[in-house]
């Protein structure tokens, strides 16, 4: 997921530099979304992990 929101953010820099200022938005705004929902995952991995221990 983390991979996924680093590509768009990538796309989003290309598109910058390009000029396309309405598909870098979009891209961005994609990256930003997948960025929380990979950090969102990340903190119920750790929840679940730690309960399995226990």
């Amino acid at each position: 997921m983390l991979g996924w929101a680093l590509l768009f953010f990538i796309f989003a820099v290309v598109a910058g530099i390009f000029g396309f200022l309405g598909i870098a938005s979009a891209l961005a705004g994609i990256a930003k979304i997948l960025f929380v929902v990979f950090i969102v995952l990340f903190i119920v991995s750790l929840i679940v992990g730690r309960r399995r221990v226990s």
